[in-house]
């Protein structure tokens, strides 16, 4: 599914739900013909990480809080009317940057601005316990709030919430059968996927985090079914950490690396500059990719996983 295809899609769907708007008469007259198809399945109840919620409608102003809820309301061809950005940057990812172009800005991850939330009057909220649970009672009030339980390796579960509490159960079931197709179809392209081994390398504040199956990059990977170099963890299972110094640990046939803001900070620059870098096989044989770091790390989600398929089907093939 390429972007392209992606981007048809969501056009499709944002239409559909306007014309659906259109056809809904006002609040004192008879629901015009169509509505009550359109209403189907409202209101509803939805069991989520902190408990169960009511959506009594089919949610027109959206409001997500993490770049996963983002990547995931707009797959499903919704624009959310607020978002938070990252800590690194003043604006969205770059791979949804285009599409939430008229999306307002309230806050960061880290710090959601509650009164900019509110001032936008929201019908539904969507983020996660991970992010924000010390906030979702102040959410909740503010409109009906639906939080999945993890990030990264649950992606796909993810989705399907955020489509659930949108009325988009069967658009986004469609949408991850065909991504799981061409997964696999990228992955009998490959001829051996379980052959070769990926080393998944992000540079963050001075550290090498070499990320595990158990990340977002690594549920793409094992989809393709590439093999995917395992290492111990500490307690966050979702990647090791490294040193400088501990580089050759992360030997692998092909290396997919970026950084997390500027490489000059990150530490990439002088690791890349550095004498242990050629002695990585994948460096060796020319196989290790600088990547995007918002489509490979920071994003999570179908558009971002469809993304990767695309380009590691240009560099591997």
């Amino acid at each position: 599914m390429t972007t392209r295809t992606l981007r048809t899609a969501a056009l499709g769907l944002a239409t559909a739900l306007a014309l659906t708007a259109c056809g809904s008469g006002a609040a004192s007259e008879e629901p015009a013909e169509g509505s009550a198809a359109a209403e189907e399945g409202f209101p509803r109840t939805v069991e989520h990480a902190m408990g169960s919620t009511e959506i009594p409608e089919r949610p027109e102003r959206v409001v997500v809080l993490d770049t996963g809820e983002l990547d995931s309301v707009l797959s499903l061809g919704v624009t959310p009317v607020g978002a938070v950005t990252t800590a690194v940057s003043d604006g969205f990812l770059s791979y949804l940057a285009e599409d939430a172009e008229d999306v307002e800005v309230v806050g960061t991850i880290a710090e959601p601005d509650l009164e900019a939330i509110a001032a936008l009057e929201p019908d539904l909220i969507l983020s996660n316990k991970v992010r924000h649970e010390d906030i979702y009672e102040q959410l909740a009030q503010i409109a009906p709030t639906v939080f999945a339980e993890k990030v990264g390796a649950v992606w796909k579960e993810n989705l399907l919430l955020d489509a659930e509490a949108l009325g988009l159960e069967d658009e986004a079931q469609a949408a991850l059968e065909e991504y799981e197709a061409d997964a696999a179809a990228l992955g009998e392209d490959l001829g051996d996927p379980a052959g070769t081994t990926v080393g998944a390398l992000r540079f963050v504040e001075g550290t090498i985090r070499v990320y595990t199956g158990q990340s977002f990059i690594g549920t793409v990977l094992a989809d393709i079914g590439l093999d995917q170099l395992e290492l111990p963890t500490g307690e966050t299972p979702t990647f090791a950490e490294l040193s400088a110094e501990q580089l050759t640990q992360a030997d692998a046939d092909l290396v997919l690396y970026s950084s997390y803001g500027p490489a000059t900070d990150s530490g990439e620059q002088a690791v890349v500059a550095g004498p242990l870098w050629p002695r990585l096989t994948a460096v060796a044989e020319e196989r290790a990719y600088a990547v995007e770091d918002d489509v490979f790390y920071t994003g999570i989600g179908l558009r971002a996983a469809t993304l990767q398929l695309e380009q590691l089907r240009d560099l591997a093939l």
